[in-house]
């Protein structure tokens, strides 16, 4: 519990220096952070998926995510680090929250996955806490730090400390510091609770790219509660990490990107068959 508290306590005086040396906003954009959240929307995809939540994902909002199996519980830490980025604004750190647990079974965050999906492991504030408690209160007050690009908060299971009340706390934190939050949860069954959205994910693979380069990572996506609206998908999406937005795979955005299927040749123009003697 030492070590909580001491972690704790790193990342408050953290959050501290960053909210001193935070930049102010341009002429544009002074406004209250609880306004800012309410009125910005963050682009997903500029297509299906923000259509179906109403112009984009809310910004300075709970948003949870959700592994379709243990399997694809990678796929839900890509997805969540991806709307991480959307919706950091440039310059502003992300803070992830992580219990021990949850670190080792989903595997360690590796420098090189994070800029495979375009973050700058610079950028990243890890914390990794023994017990999911430590993790929530961690969570909870980065949460409250507006000058943050987004917060990552991820227990492992179903700990009964995340209750009704403890969501409830970080959607407040969330509108009122204008700070997205994404609550993963390996481990966990989709149940009812305070977030705005809720998500389902499920691992496909990449289409390779020119010279058989391995292509962008490759989601399917479901939206499993919408407090303003219907749940929607499945949509399979890819991820394009330069232009921080989801976009259908190759295949489905360009049909002239289909392979072209020629009829079959007369048979009296067919090659002879031979057989090398």
């Amino acid at each position: 519990m030492d070590t909580a508290r001491t972690t704790l306590s790193a990342l408050r005086q953290r959050i501290a220096a960053l909210e001193t040396t935070a930049r102010p906003a341009p002429p544009g954009e002074a406004l209250s952070p609880r306004a800012t959240a309410r009125a910005s929307r963050i682009a997903l995809d500029r297509d299906a998926v923000d259509a179906a939540l109403g112009g984009g994902l809310a910004r300075g909002a709970l948003h949870e995510i959700h592994a379709a199996s243990g399997a694809d519980t990678i796929a839900a830490s890509g997805f969540s680090l991806a709307l991480a980025l959307a919706a950091a604004p440039a310059g502003r750190p992300i803070v992830w929250v992580r219990q021990d647990y949850a670190a080792r079974e989903g595997g360690d965050l590796h420098a090189d996955g994070l800029q495979a999906l375009g973050l700058d492991p610079s950028a990243l504030i890890l914390v990794q806490l023994r017990d999911a408690l430590a993790v929530l209160r961690a969570g909870g007050e980065a949460a409250r730090c507006g000058a943050l690009g987004a917060v990552i908060i991820e227990p492992w299971g179903e700990p009964k400390a995340l209750d009704l009340t403890t969501q409830r706390r970080f959607s407040l934190a969330a509108e009122a510091s204008g700070v997205t939050v994404l609550l993963l949860r390996p481990g966990a069954r989709p149940m009812p609770g305070g977030a705005e959205t809720r998500w389902l994910v499920r691992s496909e693979p990449a289409a390779p790219l020119a010279m058989n380069a391995p292509g962008h990572p490759t989601f399917d996506l479901t939206l499993l509660r919408h407090r303003h609206g219907p749940p929607g998908g499945p949509w399979r999406l890819e991820w394009n990490r330069d232009e921080k937005l989801f976009k259908p795979p190759a295949l489905l955005r360009d049909p002239a990107a289909l392979p072209r299927i020629e009829p079959a040749p007369k048979p009296a123009e067919r090659a002879p068959f031979r057989l090398a003697g």
